[in-house]
């Protein structure tokens, strides 16, 4: 299977209104190859590292786990869930327990 990423990077440098060589750029890479790096890591030619992973989803401003979600309603669900507050979090996660929990009985 294929992996995410590449679609998921492409989806969100888009969303963030920036191109390849933009992104590239502020990345730190050389204006000249900014591009061609940015387009073999969109076409799945080659992968980054994880530091890499985190610099490009703090540019994108998506959490690192949405780069790599094969289902789009819990890569939405996972966009969603970071513009919470760590309190807000904590407070859905237990209700979805207390659902779950419930559903059992």
């Amino acid at each position: 299977m294929d992996s995410p990423l590449p679609r998921r990077l492409r989806a969100a440098r888009l969303a963030a209104g920036m191109t390849q060589r933009q992104l590239g750029e502020y990345l730190g890479m050389e204006p000249n190859l900014a591009s061609a790096r940015m387009t073999q890591y969109e076409k799945g030619q080659h992968a980054p590292n994880f530091q890499l992973l985190r610099r490009l989803s703090e540019a994108l401003d998506v959490p690192i786990p949405y780069l790599f979600c094969e289902d789009e309603t819990v890569a939405e669900l996972i966009l969603e869930l970071d513009k919470l507050s760590p309190t807000e979090r904590q407070k859905l996660l237990e209700q979805l327990k207390a659902r779950k929990t419930s559903d059992d009985d």
